[in-house]
């Protein structure tokens, strides 16, 4: 995901800016990402269906699209771009890098009003450069936390609604025999994300309000000390150190019934069904609490300057963006609207898959997202990825690992910014 899986000043929009040829005899060229998990319910179809639907109120305009793998998209994009044939449009998960080289039309230049006033503002701030938004946000998703309803109620407990809660909840699935008492999933494949959680649990987060790094704060400092501490240190975690324990893996093992609580974003939801396995959501709790904000997550829309098509790429995603598409997507895929109106229209259905989404629909306007407007995120994500887990290892120090991670965020956003 997200995609599991998670982001937007407003003006009018441009007149007279696509290539002259007005609305016709022009194709427009749009590369996005696969979110189904079989032909049967591949985007492509999804597009495919959306274009020929487009197509037949603008005969002028034709619109190609090409459905990728997660695995391959984003280096789909960069190697046509680097080629110099960029597509018009991209569906992926980073913008800022292409921002930053001056490569991308400004959600102003291409999209009405009423479509960029229906944005969530929490998404509308993320999609932001250099306070110019140019990620258009596509789909979000945020994370609550999961409990087995059976284990919990085999263990006479009740889901928790702060750290001591939790731990005392852990302490008591172990005596019961759970494997996983809380799953920490901290390897490389999703760190960034679990790490999120905890530091805005703890009270504090990634950056801060202006944007600079803050990981080795001393609250995040005493957040990743609490986990090793409590949690890992006291056998709570499970049989597989977190750092070597991945997303998918620690996703499988609650829909086999082996995890008591871990955190999880919708996608869990029909994996678990699947399987059988009787669970409930609440928030993820805090130190004291409520955590300050969900973790969010938000892939992006984007359109590439080099072929001049703003008017006719304005107008097919002012179509994309209306409330009908916004909520057919959502629903295939299982994700959360970015829209104000499909969100209030999910948010008043009780049918299914509306039903199911709400617990993450209430905390989307609440969540905060990765700084993906920092061209240095990529690079301190990866960092996450392989260094977090070391924290909270045996021999491992918070504040050692915590303050690494900090002197080379520092360093990645002063390369960025020169």
């Amino acid at each position: 995901m997200i995609a599991v899986v998670s982001a937007l000043g407003m003006t009018a929009v441009l007149g007279g800016c696509g290539s002259g040829a007005g609305s016709s005899d022009v194709t427009l060229k749009l590369v996005a990402a696969d979110y189904g998990d079989s032909p049967a319910n591949s985007s492509q179809k999804y597009w495919d269906a959306l274009a020929a639907a487009y197509e037949a109120k603008h005969p002028g305009v034709k619109v190609d699209v090409s459905v990728y793998s997660w695995n391959d998209v984003d280096r789909k994009v960069k190697e046509m771009v680097d080629a110099g044939h960029a597509p018009d449009m991209a569906q992926i998960g980073a913008y800022a890098d292409y921002a930053a080289q001056g490569k991308l039309y400004q959600a102003s230049d291409l999209l009405s009003i009423a479509t960029q006033a229906d944005f969530l503002s929490t998404l509308s701030d993320a999609g932001q450069w250099n306070h110019l938004q140019y990620g258009i946000p596509f789909a979000a998703s945020t994370r609550v936390l999961f409990y087995n309803k059976t284990l919990f109620s085999q263990a006479g407990i009740t889901p928790p609604s702060d750290w001591s809660e939790l731990a005392a909840d852990a302490k008591a699935l172990k005596a019961k025999g759970v494997k996983y008492p809380y799953a920490l999933p901290l390897g490389p494949e999703e760190a960034q994300a679990e790490t999120m959680q905890w530091l805005l649990g703890g009270g504090d987060g990634y950056t801060d309000d202006v944007g600079t790094y803050t990981i080795g704060s001393e609250q995040n400092i005493e957040t990743f000390t609490w986990l090793k501490d409590e949690l890992v240190g006291k056998g709570l975690t499970g049989p597989v150190a977190p750092g070597k324990l991945n997303r998918a893996a620690a996703f499988a093992a609650f829909a086999d019934g082996q995890v008591g609580m871990l955190n999880g974003h919708p996608t869990l939801i029909q994996q678990a069904a699947k399987k059988g396995v009787k669970f409930g959501t609440v928030p993820m709790p805090g130190r004291e609490g409520k955590a300050k904000a969900s973790m969010g997550v938000a892939d992006w829309m984007m359109a590439f300057k080099q072929n001049g098509h703003a008017e006719q790429v304005g107008k097919f995603l002012d179509f994309v963006y209306s409330e009908k598409n916004v909520l057919s997507f959502s629903r295939e895929y299982g994700l959360l609207p970015v829209t104000m109106s499909a969100s209030t229209a999910m948010s008043e259905s009780d049918a299914s898959p509306d039903k199911q989404l709400h617990p993450f629909l209430d905390q989307l306007p609440y969540s905060e997202l990765y700084p993906v407007g920092k061209t240095s995120w990529a690079a301190v994500s990866a960092d996450v990825k392989k260094e977090i887990g070391k924290a909270v290892s045996p021999t491992g120090s918070p504040a050692g690992v915590l303050t690494r991670l900090q002197a080379e965020a520092t360093a990645a956003d002063s390369e960025a910014s020169n």
